[in-house]
């Protein structure tokens, strides 16, 4: 299996082993736009790989902080209790890690120290429109869906769309 998001289209499409898509939903990609330099706040293109899952047999909406369940399930009344909490990690995580050496990988673009993951959101966020910190954000229950076909290791194909 791999996963492609299309930035341009606001778009994750997985396709299993037998080149069948499996999954095409929309999604929110950075508010920044495209970018791999660290502190940007944009979504890393290229080649990536899945380098973890976490969340496994948590509850639908369980919030996460620093890669942790805080134990809260979210509700919209959670967003107005807590503004400061602008980019909600909800469900699960897949965390992502550049493949490309200068592009998305090792010094100041390195995907994975930038904490660039596929995760759930609110389910009142709007999808198919850039909105993220620099993550790609989907619907709980597609995120859930696409965590339980997916291993650590599964390559992820970060695209603006014009190349394909």
């Amino acid at each position: 299996m791999y996963i492609e998001v299309n930035l341009k289209n606001q778009k994750l499409t997985a396709v299993d082993n037998n080149g069948c898509v499996v999954m095409d939903t929309l999604v929110s990609t950075a508010r920044n736009g495209p970018g791999e330099i660290e502190n940007s706040f944009c979504t890393p293109r290229g080649w990536h790989k899945i380098q973890a899952k976490i969340g496994k047999g948590e509850p639908e909406n369980s919030v996460f902080r620093g890669r942790r369940t805080t134990g809260e399930i979210y509700t919209p009344e959670m967003k107005q209790q807590f503004p400061e909490r602008d980019d909600w990690i909800l469900t699960r995580i897949m965390w992502l890690s550049g493949l490309e050496p200068g592009k998305n990988r090792h010094g100041n673009v390195d995907t994975m120290r930038r904490f660039i993951y596929i995760h759930g959101c609110p389910d009142d966020d709007p999808m198919g429109i850039e909105g993220s910190a620099g993550c790609i954000k989907m619907r709980n229950r597609d995120v859930m869906e696409l965590f339980d076909q997916v291993e650590p290791g599964t390559l992820v194909y970060i695209t603006e769309g014009k190349d394909k």
